[in-house]
């Protein structure tokens, strides 16, 4: 069990026990989007939407109202929301299992709708809380609980690069993937998060920002192989980049 709060100032972060795995990446992630909604002064007007899965846990560790959506659904939920509370912020949060096997028609419908709505996709590769299975986003070779030899793209298919079937899309205002690999890594999630966030307050339209983060559990590995995978694999096939920027 790991304990998520921070011991300066005011937080949204509580001060509680999470059921996240030990070097989990959604307790760095839900941080970081914690941070970004108290630097923005948007505590009282923020609402999560959670999917089904590890990242549905989220905001149990983060003083904010949440609903918690139907497996995929999150986006068609904030799109809903948005519509009833325009002057509130909403953002959704899941995994990729959740975002895009099931919910990827949801989540391509939203960003091309362009609402200033902001999506956070916490990308591990792998079903992590069901057992580890094979994902959208599970490497080619990688092993999983139903990938036994390795994914063979011959007749499972490519790991799917969600940002990149986003950026011709005129709604989409910020569009990014980055990294917990690294300290390095985080420092700039953390600002890119922070600025899909402000895409939305200044009412520009859709934000998206994409994490790629390691699941020790589902790997079946150390917390530190985990993270060297994470940086070695995950991170040179989801290159971590900004596609667009247009809060600047």
């Amino acid at each position: 069990m790991q304990n998520l709060s921070i011991k300066y100032g005011k937080t949204l972060n509580l001060d509680k026990l999470t059921s996240y795995c030990p070097g989990c990446g959604h307790g760095v992630v839900t941080r970081l989007v914690a941070e970004a909604i108290e630097e923005l002064g948007i505590c009282g007007r923020t609402i999560g939407i959670v999917g089904i899965g590890c990242g549905g846990f989220s905001h149990h560790y983060m003083d904010i109202d949440a609903i918690e959506a139907t497996h995929g659904r999150s986006p068609s939920f904030a799109v809903g929301y948005k519509l009833c509370r325009p002057d509130n912020i909403v953002f959704t949060y899941a995994g990729d299992g959740d975002t895009c096997a099931i919910g990827l028609g949801d989540l391509l419908h939203a960003a091309n709708k362009g609402m200033p709505i902001t999506t956070i996709m916490v990308n591990n590769t792998v079903f992590g809380m069901t057992g580890g299975q094979m994902s959208p986003t599970t490497l080619e070779g990688q092993v999983t609980a139903t990938t036994v030899k390795g994914r063979d793209v011959s007749w499972q298919g490519y790991p799917l690069l969600v940002p990149e079937m986003m950026r011709e899309m005129p709604g989409v205002k910020y569009l990014a993937r980055e990294s917990v690999a690294s300290a390095k890594h985080i420092i700039k999630a953390k600002k890119s998060i922070k600025k899909a966030f402000e895409c939305q307050v200044r009412g520009l339209g859709y934000s998206f920002v994409e994490v790629i983060v390691p699941c020790p559990t589902g790997l079946k590995m150390s917390v530190r192989d985990a993270y060297k995978w994470c940086s070695e694999k995950m991170v040179d096939y989801f290159k971590p980049q900004v596609f667009k920027d247009e809060v600047e």
